[in-house]
């Protein structure tokens, strides 16, 4: 199994992290119509990106 760079897992999660807070602040100025399915999207690319995030972190540091 081919092991991948910590530094594209943490910028992948950087990535992932910033679309979920711009999805949600697009919608709360309303430029974005809000809707379940799009908050939904958001909530999961952040939660995804924090997790993915710490995982690169982890395997960085050892």
């Amino acid at each position: 199994m081919r092991k991948i760079n910590p530094l594209i897992l943490i910028a992948a999660g950087f990535a992932l992290l910033l679309l979920g807070f711009l999805m949600l602040f697009l919608m709360v100025i309303r430029l974005v119509p809000p809707s379940f399915g799009l908050s939904f999207l958001a909530y999961l690319a952040g939660s995804t990106g924090l997790i993915i995030g710490l995982i690169g972190v982890v395997r960085r540091l050892r």
